[in-house]
């Protein structure tokens, strides 16, 4: 066995730098090719010869190496010990540290020296899932389930409530197959209850944003009745809002009460919200006392806005003055917690502290500090304006106390604004000198507060007609803050009233230059536009406008008028169709889509808006006399009476509506009706020539013998009436000035006798006894209808022509209302 051993010789043991310079030849490759043993194995199968069993004694660790010179020796300690691992006199050496080398005993089993493991080949293929299995089936499904849910909340989000409810339904029903098919796979031990949890609340969720609340209960119902889901009593939470939305009060109090017993109490802030919903849902019911309980628990645990501002309510209700001025200063007190405007402004010219400063000044959390600020004065100002005129003897001394008390917190600016609406209290009540005199204090004051006080004292002075004040305070509000774009709008709008359309326009621009969002300004400059026919820009301020003001009335019907103006109907239609949908009851719009109509020839589609519009105003003269016409056209004279008869009672001093009515009687056949009217509008008007007239022709057809009475005095009145024709044509001729002329135009025009109060010393004392012109007999203007009784028996009378007459600028509802500016309050 020992054969193949050989024995290192002996050595000095004593050298112990000896060998260093020995040479191994077994790293010399330029000896290969000598090397019998090497180049038998490259040229045939020697190398690769397979392993030799574990029976052989004969391992790779005892065979000899083959040196350069083609000498075979064994590996022996320099000691003479044998190798590790050879076997000696039967019994095998253990191997020892040499582990980590990649030395292990399949060494032993004749394997060769391999520790990257080279000689194994490539690693095998990975196993291939069996997408069959049961397991594998619930991954997947379990993986569905959580991406619809996800789904469902981005749909939420992103205000698709709809698709957000339908992805919600569809995981729960994905989920209930998920759990039947893990019962059968698994124990029940293993059901995923985080999944269901989710599951059902998302859809509960869902149900309620779609105002679906006896689903969103039932599903909550679900859960909570649940005793494997942990902190699921919270949930009752949002079924007491459920129930707040349906206003069942007693229910939603007796949920937050239920959801307040199972939180404990380390969660303060989740339980202040709690009693917070509580105190509101009290006060929604009427009952303050409960409700100042638990918001003065909350003011005194953890003081927030809301329940201060709500406590407040509570005692204005009550009427306690006392406690509304101590909760007024508790809400004054109420931390911000935000920080200061000082931080944002750079202290240095350090290039890298200014590039920080730049980031944060408009970052989230910046603008989320605005938004609680905004919000906290919004509270004050509105808090202020409920308890001021109620805390003391008048509204002014308590404005000013609560202008002391702001004046002593963190809100000093808010002062100013109280006093601002402490002005515009005064406007509510009339008294506007003294709402002057508030407003005139603030021109010493600083520019932001002067500049606000000018803009409303301009507008005051607009109101009033006092152009010159308004422009000089409008001046001063511009000059103080040449940025206010209402300041702007008001001086803009006391140049539009004197006629400057070019210049108001410009001061127009440079409001929306400093403000874009500034409405009033973009309206007026399109009015401005149409006043000088720039009819294309005016539609396209005003289509800008609907843009922002989808449901403004005056915005639609200015889009309206534009459209008529450039001559196109159909477009002018649609757009008064939008504008009765959001005002149905206005009639001066039913009435312009009545006339469009008619000018358009569609008489059934007038009538129709036309008598809408008699509907909500009866009162239109233009309205009723194209209904009364249109009867009359149509052939229904009995129906056309109630129309006259209304305006006649409208105006009484016009005798063509009786006369309208007398004719209408003579054409459906109902002469004595007919005649007593007549005979009645002839006794209140005496001189009326077209009634007389229309007597004798009726007397003279029925046969009557008072028909020679009426001709007498028909004749009286012309013989009258060419004696006043003839006088003052001799008057017009002897005076020869333009007093003459004008005088004598309007007697011939009227056709009736002048004004006795004009010419009485030129009149004989019987033309004197005659009443004016301007007495209940006169004859219609040319602009009036056309009531040519000539022929009582005669063709019809002919239609007026109401669409003649456009309607204009004063007649428009809002053609002239020019968007001044009062601050809000």
């Amino acid at each position: 066995m020992m054969q193949n051993v050989h024995l290192a010789p002996e050595t000095d043991e004593d050298d112990l730098y000896s060998g260093y310079n020995d040479y191994n030849p077994t790293y010399d490759t330029e000896e290969l090719e000598n090397d019998t043993g090497f180049q038998q194995a490259v040229r045939t199968s020697h190398g690769r010869r397979p392993p030799i069993t574990a029976k052989i004694p004969s391992t790779a660790v005892t065979r000899p190496i083959a040196t350069g010179y083609g000498s075979k020796t064994s590996l022996m300690s320099s000691r003479g010990r044998p190798v590790t691992g050879a076997i000696q006199d039967g019994v095998t050496r253990p191997m020892t540290a040499v582990r980590a080398a990649g030395f292990t005993k399949a060494a032993l089993r004749g394997s060769a020296f391999d520790p990257l493991g080279q000689s194994r080949g490539p690693a095998p293929p990975l196993e291939t899932k069996n997408e069959d299995s049961p397991e594998e089936k619930i991954r997947q499904l379990e993986k569905k389930v959580n991406e619809l849910v996800e789904e469902s909340c981005i749909a939420n989000s992103c205000g698709d409530l709809k698709l957000a409810l339908e992805k919600a339904k569809d995981a729960g029903r994905k989920e209930r197959v998920l759990v039947r098919q893990r019962e059968q796979v698994t124990t029940p031990e293993n059901i995923n209850l985080d999944l269901t949890y989710s599951v059902l609340f998302n859809l509960a969720s869902q149900y309620s944003a779609n105002e679906m609340y006896a689903e969103a209960l039932n599903t909550y119902q679900v859960i909570v009745k649940n005793k494997l889901f942990s902190n699921s009593g919270r949930l009752k939470v949002n079924m007491g809002n459920i129930y707040l939305k349906q206003r069942n009060y007693s229910k939603a109090i007796k949920f937050y009460r239920m959801a307040l017993d199972q939180i404990p109490s380390v969660h303060k802030e989740m339980r202040i919200k709690i009693m917070q919903n509580i105190g509101v849902t009290f006060i929604k019911t009427g009952q303050y006392s409960d409700a100042i309980n638990s918001l003065e628990h909350i003011m005194s645990m953890a003081p927030n806005l809301k329940a201060g501002f709500n406590l407040i309510l509570s005692y204005f209700a009550i009427g306690d003055r006392e406690k509304m001025k101590k909760a007024f200063q508790k809400l004054i007190a109420v931390p911000l917690e935000i920080d200061d405007d000082d931080k944002y402004i750079s202290p240095s010219d350090d290039p890298h502290t200014n590039l920080v400063i730049e980031a944060i000044k408009n970052d989230h959390l910046r603008q989320m500090e605005r938004e609680r600020k905004a919000m906290a004065e919004k509270y004050i100002m509105t808090a202020a304006k409920l308890i001021a005129p109620v805390i003391e003897t008048s509204f002014a001394v308590g404005y000013d106390w609560c202008v002391e008390v702001v004046k002593a917190s963190q809100y000093v600016e808010l002062a100013n604004d109280l006093e601002i609406n402490k002005a515009i209290t005064y406007l509510r009540q009339k008294d506007f000198n003294q709402a002057v005199d508030t407003l005139k204090m603030f021109e010493k004051k600083d520019s932001r507060v002067k500049s606000a006080a000018a803009t409303n004292l301009s507008f005051l002075y607009y109101l009033e007609n006092e152009f010159a004040q308004a422009s000089s305070y409008a001046d001063l509000a511009v000059n103080s803050d040449r940025y206010n774009p209402s300041a702007l709008t008001n001086k803009g709008n006391t140049i539009f009233a004197n006629g400057d359309y070019e210049k108001a326009a410009e001061f127009y621009k440079e409001a929306l230059r400093n403000d874009s969002s500034c409405t009033e300004a973009l309206y007026n400059i399109g009015l401005t536009y149409k006043k000088l026919s720039r009819l294309e820009e005016a539609l396209e301020c005003f289509l800008k406008l609907h843009a922002i003001l989808r449901n403004s009335a005056e915005v639609l019907y200015q889009i309206a008028n534009v459209y008529e103006l450039m001559e196109d109907p159909n477009q002018a239609i649609e757009w008064l169709m939008q504008l009765i949908s959001v005002v149905p009851t206005d009639s001066k719009a039913l009435s312009k889509l009545g006339e469009l109509y008619d000018s358009e020839g569609d008489k059934s589609q007038a009538f129709q808006y036309y008598y809408e519009s008699y509907r909500y105003f009866p009162s239109n003269i233009e309205v009723i006399e194209w209904l009364g016409a249109y009867y009359i056209d149509t052939q229904f004279c009995e129906k056309a009476i109630q129309y006259f008869e209304r305006a006649s009672l409208i105006q009484p001093t016009q005798v063509k509506w009786q006369l309208m009515v007398a004719s209408c009687f003579r054409r459906s056949g109902n002469y004595q009706k007919a005649l007593d009217t007549y005979k009645d509008i002839h006794r209140k008007f005496p001189e009326n020539v077209d009634c007389l007239r229309f007597l004798i022709r009726l007397c003279t057809d029925i046969g009557l013998k008072e028909v020679q009475e009426y001709v007498t005095k028909l004749k009286r009145l012309e013989r009258m009436k060419e004696i006043r024709e003839q006088r003052i044509k001799s008057g017009r001729d002897g005076s020869g000035s333009s007093r003459g002329k004008r005088e004598g135009s309007a007697g011939s025009d009227s056709g009736q006798s002048s004004s006795a109060g004009s010419k009485g010393e030129r009149l004989s004392a019987r033309l004197r006894a005659l009443p004016g012109t301007n007495e209940p007999y006169e004859s219609s203007s040319n602009r009036e209808i056309d009531a040519s009784y000539v022929d009582p028996l005669g063709p019809q009378i002919e239609r007026p022509r109401t669409a003649a007459r456009k309607r204009t600028d004063e007649d428009d509802f809002a053609d002239e209302e020019l968007g001044d500016d009062l601050l809000p309050e």
